[in-house]
């Protein structure tokens, strides 16, 4: 058998199929353009200035990021940056307002504090930074839950020098059903959302933008009344979680972990070189921690720090030791960061590598 590229690594490595994510780039922004709404990627889950690069190309009218590390990577990529995540302290607002100034910056916040610390470095940077306030439609974990919370903080934004109101933004996170059952869930975040347009609009502070999506209820955010921006992060590399609700096909899994098989010494299992480490200890919406790209019907079944226990009870398939193999991990956004870099590949050749660079903080 004549040798290929991912026989060159050593493992575990993090692979990305360059073709499917092509792909998945003309999918996301073909529904984006058919229903009339803005495209704002989330980079969380790649990291990468690369893939952020691409997706502007492809048609992403700006970037999501969730730390200020990737608001400086994704800044050499991209024009138009939301923080979606409320920045506090004066490091975290120094770097922010070191960004070049032909960044357009906005902010997801849920506080008069973060709002007054942002506005005064704003004002001391001689910039202008739009604030997007948060909402909670259930998510429950940042985001004001009334409408007089979210009035009075818009109101505040708008009147603030340093900072300017443009809109609500929200994270519905904990929708992650089968698409069949999305429609309810999602007619009750219509429901939901149109409260806070409709108080906000009465209070002369009608949103200019309305900013929400994941990729578990993606293909469904044109039936989200209002909304005018999508902020899917995953979809663009995929991983099980979607494919089990139906989000992504199996054949629109990006992302994978290139690992060895070290051991067939106990029956029924195999073990791979590939552990919590390298895919991350994270349950999902089914049994195991993630299975093979190849055979989906082989589970890891549990995960140490460096070692991945395959379950191989169920099929013929009886690998022997130095044998690679691909793992499709639960949650990819939690995956990609434990790696530095990526191997991007079309089929077996290598395209490119791409330096994992806002890992960390």
């Amino acid at each position: 058998m004549s040798s290929t590229f991912l026989d060159t690594l050593d493992t575990p490595a993090a692979i990305v199929d360059l073709d499917r994510v092509e792909r998945n780039l003309q999918r996301v922004a073909a529904y984006a353009r058919e229903h009339g709404l803005r495209w704002r990627p989330h980079t969380k889950t790649h990291k990468t200035a690369e893939l952020t690069a691409m997706q502007v190309a492809a048609g992403a009218t700006g970037v999501t990021v969730a730390t200020v590390l990737e608001a400086e990577v994704m800044a050499s990529v991209s024009d138009d940056v939301l923080l979606a995540y409320p920045p506090v302290g004066s490091h975290k607002l120094a770097r922010l307002m070191a960004l070049p100034s032909r960044v357009r910056l906005s902010v997801a916040l849920d506080s008069h504090e973060v709002l007054e610390g942002l506005a005064r470095a704003a004002r001391d940077a001689g910039r202008t930074v739009g604030v997007l306030v948060e909402v909670d439609l259930g998510m429950r974990r940042v985001g004001l839950r009334t409408t007089e919370e979210a009035v009075a903080l818009a109101r505040a934004a708008a009147s603030t020098p340093g900072v300017a109101f443009r809109g609500l933004t929200f994270y519905a996170g904990h929708i992650r059903v089968p698409q069949a059952e999305l429609p309810s869930a999602m007619n009750a975040q219509s429901e939901a959302l149109a409260t806070f347009v409709d108080a906000l609009s009465r209070a002369g502070l009608a949103p200019e933008v309305v900013s929400g999506g994941s990729t578990p209820t993606l293909w469904q955010s044109h039936t989200v009344t209002g909304l005018t921006e999508i902020r899917p992060g995953l979809n663009v590399l995929n991983d099980r979680n979607a494919a089990v609700i139906g989000a992504c096909d199996w054949t629109e899994c990006a992302y994978s972990v290139l690992a060895t098989v070290v051991s067939t010494a106990v029956p029924g299992q195999v073990v791979i070189d590939a552990g919590a480490k390298a895919l991350v200890k994270e349950e999902g919406l089914a049994p195991g921690y993630g299975v093979l790209l190849d055979r989906p019907e082989v589970v890891v079944k549990n995960l140490s720090e460096e070692h991945g226990l395959l379950d191989v009870s169920g099929t013929s398939w009886r690998p022997r030791i130095g044998e690679r193999v691909r793992v499709v991990p639960n949650h990819v956004c939690v995956s990609v960061p434990q790696h530095s870099r990526l191997h991007v590949v079309r089929g077996d050749s290598s395209v490119a590598t791409w330096e994992v660079a806002a890992r960390g903080w």
